[in-house]
C-alpha cells in the first residue's frame, strides 16, 4: 500500500499554494494557524506582476486604438466599482434586478479588486471603525503605504466577513465570484489578447496586435483603475476639504472625484453613506450618479436614494416635523 504524502510534504505544500492562487476557500485553509497580521508576501505577487506588465508598453508600442481601448476597460470597470461594489452592495444605495446585480459584480470582479462580498463587507466595516484601530486601512493608523496597498495582503483581511455582509452572502452566484475571484481578470486578459489579435488580421489598419492590446487594456488600465480606487484610502482620508465634522477624517477632494468618477467626495459620502450620488451639490462631478441615471431612465436601476434637504443643510437628522 502506498503511503498518503503528508500536508507537511514538498508536494503537498506546493499543490496547495497553487491552489489558493484560483480558490479563495484554499487560501484561507492555508492561511490557518499563521500570523494573521502579518503580511502574506505570496498575495504581493500578482499585483507586482501587474506593474511589470505595464513596463511592456515600451515592447508592444501605442496605437489609438491601443489608448481607447484602456480607457474603455478603466471606465466600464470603474463604474462597475462605484457604483454596485460601492454604493449597492456597499450601501444598498439603489435597486435593480439579480441578473443586472451579478452582470455588474462580474465586471466589477474583472477589476483585480476580489469579489464583490469582501469588497463590500470590508467597506461596510471601515464604516463602522474609520480611522480607528478596527480600521483595516486608515493612513493615520500604519501609514499611507498601508492604507494604499499594504493592508489587503494580510492573512486576516483576506478572509471575506460574511456577517458584515448577510444580505447579499445569500446569492450563490455572488458566493462563487467571490471564492474564484481571478476567473474574470484572466478572462479580461485573455480576451484583451485575442481581440488584438482579431483586430490584427481583419482591420490592420487599426495598428494594433494582440501583445498591444493585451498591455494597454489589462495591465495598463487595470493598475491605474486599482490605484485611483485605493487613493480614496489613503489619499482622501489626507488631502481636500471637510464640509462637514464626520468623527473621521475623511475629505473632499475635485482631483479624487475626476480620477473615481465621484467617489472622491469622500467627506460628503461619510457624512450622509446611504445616499447614490456623492457630489451633493450641482458643481461636485460626480460620474457615476449620471451612469446611475441613465440607468434609472432606462428601468435598469431604480430607488436611487436621494441625498435629504437636512443633510444639504450640514444635519444628520431631519428638524421635527420635516423630511
Amino acid at each position: 500500500m502506498i503511503a498518503k504524502p503528508s500536508s507537511s510534504h514538498p508536494l503537498v505544500r506546493g499543490l496547495a499554494t497553487l491552489a489558493s492562487w484560483f480558490d479563495a476557500r484554499a487560501a484561507q485553509r492555508r492561511n490557518e494557524g499563521a500570523d494573521q497580521d502579518a503580511i502574506d508576501w505570496l498575495r504581493l505577487v500578482p499585483f507586482l506582476a501587474l506593474h511589470v506588465g505595464c513596463a511592456f508598453v515600451f515592447v508592444v508600442g501605442v496605437s489609438t486604438t491601443a489608448l481607447v481601448a484602456c480607457a474603455l476597460a478603466y471606465a466600464v470597470r470603474m463604474f462597475a466599482i462605484t457604483a454596485f461594489y460601492h454604493r449597492y452592495f456597499g450601501h444598498r444605495a439603489f435597486r435593480t434586478s439579480r441578473f443586472v446585480q451579478f452582470l455588474f459584480a462580474a465586471l466589477g470582479n474583472a477589476a483585480g479588486q476580489r469579489g464583490p462580498l469582501w469588497w463590500a463587507a470590508h467597506h461596510r466595516r471601515h464604516h463602522k471603525h474609520a480611522d480607528t484601530g478596527r480600521d483595516a486601512h486608515s493612513p493615520h493608523d500604519r501609514g499611507v503605504l498601508w492604507s494604499h496597498v499594504l493592508w489587503f495582503t494580510t492573512r486576516r483581511n483576506f478572509a471575506t466577513d460574511l456577517q458584515q455582509i448577510p444580505d447579499f452572502a445569500r446569492f450563490p452566484e455572488l458566493r462563487f465570484l467571490d471564492r474564484f475571484d481571478v476567473i474574470a481578470p484572466l478572462a479580461l486578459a485573455g480576451g484583451t489578447y485575442a481581440l488584438g489579435e482579431l483586430l490584427a488580421a481583419v482591420a490592420p489598419s487599426l495598428a494594433t496586435s494582440g501583445p498591444q492590446l493585451l498591455v494597454w487594456g489589462f495591465f495598463v488600465s487595470t493598475t491605474l483603475l486599482f490605484h485611483g480606487t485605493s487613493s480614496i484610502n489613503s489619499l482622501g482620508h489626507l488631502f481636500g476639504s471637510r464640509r462637514y465634522p464626520t468623527p473621521d477624517t475623511s475629505r473632499n477632494s475635485f482631483l479624487l472625484a475626476l480620477l473615481t468618477f465621484g467617489e472622491g467626495w469622500h467627506n460628503n459620502h461619510h457624512f450622509y453613506p446611504v445616499a447614490a450620488r456623492q457630489g451633493f451639490r450641482w458643481w461636485e462631478l460626480d460620474l457615476t450618479w449620471y451612469g446611475l441615471l441613465v440607468l434609472a431612465k432606462l428601468g435598469i436601476v431604480h430607488d436611487l436614494a436621494p441625498v435629504p434637504g437636512h443633510v444639504l443643510e450640514g444635519r444628520r437628522t431631519p428638524r421635527r416635523g420635516r423630511s
